[in-house]
């Protein structure tokens, strides 16, 4: 007899759900979050039958509960939780009901999956995650920096140009001593980023190193070898996308409209796909339109139509198809064939 393992899991439990291939309830349970008590729970589970899966949902500390099953030949499959929506007329919802509804899903073929990202990359991808957490403090600390010379001179000038300035040269912009103190605290803040950054590439490239197929990815003119490490670590096995259209839409790189009868009648899950894998084409993207003509081409013909935030993604949906054709037929970036 086929069984089917849903584990609902949190910080320090997890609740166990198992059912049998005709949907019959055999076992649920509470289990701390412990290695020893877990696999006992399993070897438990066993006696029931043969388990086809265990699905457990994606959750910030998945990492040790699907490689303890997978290090002891258990089958471990996660859930992703923005594609899974349960009954809405349930009035309550239970640990309990969640662990049984995801074991039912799989029971029933309709579970949407996550991609597992291997052991060795995970900490690497983490890693590059802080390096785009920190790179947005940075913009962030750049914009207020700018707003904060724009409030006090009605001067429109870059954040960065004023990081760039010696502290003269800020205190001819802003004569008031606490906005002179703030923006000098500011950019103390910026600099200190941009270091932790340098060191935070520094250790990823040392960690990792591109595949051959994503090692094509440094030819496309923007996007060197962090940009290409970030989307080989999100990415993953390129073959899991059957076509283009698949992977730009994992890139975020689509609208997310629902229409009915040739009408729009509203918007579908936008947090379908994979947010780091947006913003990283959104860089390339930007970085593309400096050094391609064929993109800044494209790129105006967007803009006359539309505005620059809309050119921008449409641009990145360009990279996304170019970029998933070089990696699966290991080609090198082609200009001619990407805009023209």
């Amino acid at each position: 007899m086929k069984i089917y393992v849903g584990i609902d899991l949190h910080s320090n439990n997890s609740y166990f759900g198992v059912i049998n291939e005709s949907g019959e309830r055999l076992y649920d349970k509470r289990i701390a979050n412990n290695p020893d008590k877990i696999l006992g729970a399993m070897s438990l589970i066993s006696k029931f039958g043969e388990i086809e899966d265990v699905v457990i949902e994606s959750t910030y500390n998945w990492f040790w509960l699907v490689d303890l099953l997978s290090e002891n030949d258990y089958p471990a499959t996660l859930a992703n939780p923005a594609q899974i929506k349960q009954y809405s007329g349930m009035k309550v919802t239970t640990d309990k009901t969640d662990a049984f509804f995801l074991a039912e899903l799989t029971r029933l073929n309709i579970l949407p999956k996550c991609w597992i990202c291997p052991p060795g990359e995970r900490a690497t991808r983490e890693l590059l995650r802080l390096r785009l957490y920190l790179v947005q403090k940075k913009a962030s600390m750049k914009t207020s920096l700018a707003q904060l010379v724009s409030r006090y001179t009605g001067l429109c000038i870059g954040g960065t140009k004023i990081v760039n300035m010696d502290k003269a040269g800020r205190h001819e912009l802003i004569s008031f001593e606490d906005a002179l103190f703030r923006a000098e605290e500011l950019v103390i803040q910026i600099n200190s980023l941009e270091a932790s950054i340098k060191r935070t590439e520094e250790q990823a490239l040392k960690r990792l190193k591109l595949k051959p197929e994503f090692e094509l990815l440094t030819t496309v003119p923007g996007i060197g070898k962090v940009l290409a490490l970030t989307i080989m670590v999100e990415t993953g096995d390129i073959s899991r996308f059957s076509q283009s259209g698949n992977y730009t839409s994992y890139c975020r790189c689509v609208t997310s409209n629902r229409y009915s009868n040739g009408k729009r009648k509203g918007t579908n899950n936008k947090k379908n796909g994979n947010k780091y894998l947006s913003w990283a084409y959104s860089e390339a993207a930007i970085n593309t339109c400096r050094y391609s003509d064929g993109a800044k081409s494209y790129f105006d013909r967007k803009v006359s139509r539309t505005n620059k935030m809309v050119a921008y993604r449409s641009l990145a949906a360009k990279l996304t198809k170019a970029c998933y054709h070089m990696m699966k037929n290991r080609e090198v970036y082609r200009e001619e064939k990407t805009f023209y």
